[in-house]
């Protein structure tokens, strides 16, 4: 029988209002943002994308109090069972999914739709975490293959069945990332990287024949941008523009033409950056930047300082899931990554991603502010 532990009043003293803050600012300059990009244009109705933005930032804010008042250490115990949750809503939703954009990610309740790859992400962290806090040693091969079967094997198979390649790829890079910061032995890790290289021809022939054509279509507008700037390049092509034309200091707000007047698909979701600094120049966009990056160090310092090794791998992990979308995102805003559909993380449109990441940010803070207590 688990039981909740009761909230000790002494850690609000601990409570890491500096991390909140940052991404509440995050977020709120992504509902401004939202407002700005979807605003109306002649008699037509001004969407209320930014209300549901707001309305799911409320939630978040309150879901980051609740988990933040849970040791987390109480999550250690529940890890394995909500990977398997995880696994199952991730195989639900091939079978009874909402398909759109040419994928099928979402579930229905009633009115509401959420992806389980959000949910999934968060669980697939804890578990990881619990498993590597478990290790005393350096990974050997066997250890690997043993993660990698158990823990990433079945969520990536779903994930590319959606298929959600973004995502898949955020599983990957944060298990890597996750394995190479719990230590691997010299031997394997050698053992590991040459099976790769051999293995980069076969998997990247049977990847490319697995994908789908819009898929397909966008590595190829990655690869040469000018082959169909009206067609498969046009995202990339708008966005670059997009960009380019807020100059130094940009258009002002609700200055730009870009969103407005509908050049640029997807401007509130994946595309919200190039809005941004379309209407905030170069110098509004290495100021969000640093924005991030001091949530970034942040997170890391909180790695770094916690009192046990599940605790750690908790918060590094959180750090690399929302590191990994947001080098992707703006990367492929700026053309530097192809196209694959990733949010811009506390700021694009989407209430169940605002709402995981603001959970990943009350991991951490639950991390940090249990730093001085006695071990269990």
């Amino acid at each position: 029988m688990i039981s909740v532990p009761k909230i000790d009043r002494r850690l609000i003293a601990n409570f890491d209002w500096l991390m909140l803050g940052l991404t509440v600012l995050i977020a709120l300059i992504g509902v401004a943002t939202i407002y700005s990009a979807t605003r109306p244009v002649g008699d037509d109705p001004h969407a209320n994308f930014y209300m549901k933005q707001l309305a799911w930032g409320g939630i978040s804010l309150l879901f980051v109090f609740l988990i933040a008042g849970v040791d987390y250490r109480w999550f250690h115990r529940l890890a394995y069972p909500l990977l398997g949750v995880g696994v199952v809503l991730l195989a639900i939703v091939l079978v009874m999914g909402r398909t759109g954009l040419g994928a099928q990610r979402w579930l229905s309740i009633g009115p509401l739709s959420f992806q389980p790859s959000e949910v999934a992400k968060l669980f697939f962290i804890l578990a990881m975490a619990r498993a590597l806090s478990e290790y005393n040693a350096r990974l050997g091969l066997k250890d690997i293959a043993r993660l990698f079967g158990v823990f990433l094997a079945p969520s990536l198979v779903f994930l590319l069945l959606q298929p959600d390649l973004g995502t898949g790829l955020m599983f990957l890079f944060t298990f890597t990332g996750l394995l190479l910061a719990a230590g691997i032995k010299r031997r394997a890790l050698i053992a590991l990287a040459l099976s790769i290289s051999l293995a980069i021809p076969f998997l990247g022939g049977v990847f490319w024949a697995g994908l789908k054509p819009y898929q397909r279509n966008r590595i190829v507008a990655f690869l040469d941008p000018d082959i169909d700037p009206a067609g498969i390049g046009y995202q990339i092509a708008q966005s670059k523009i997009t960009i380019g034309s807020g100059g130094m200091t940009g258009k002002g707000f609700q200055k730009g033409t870009q969103g407005a007047l509908r050049f640029l698909p997807e401007r509130h979701t994946d595309f919200i950056f190039s809005i941004y600094s379309e209407e905030w120049g170069f110098a509004g966009a290495i100021a969000l930047l640093l924005l991030y990056l001091m949530v970034l160090m942040r997170g890391l310092d909180t790695a770094n300082r916690a009192k046990d090794r599940f605790g750690y791998f908790l918060a590094l992990g959180a750090v690399l899931m929302v590191s990994f979308y947001l080098s992707v995102n703006i990367g492929m805003t700026l053309g530097l990554t192809p196209v694959v559909g990733v949010p811009l993380p506390f700021m694009s449109y989407g209430g169940t991603a605002l709402l995981t990441n603001f959970t990943a940010v009350a991991l951490l803070i639950n991390v940090r502010m249990r730093r001085f207590e006695l071990f269990y």
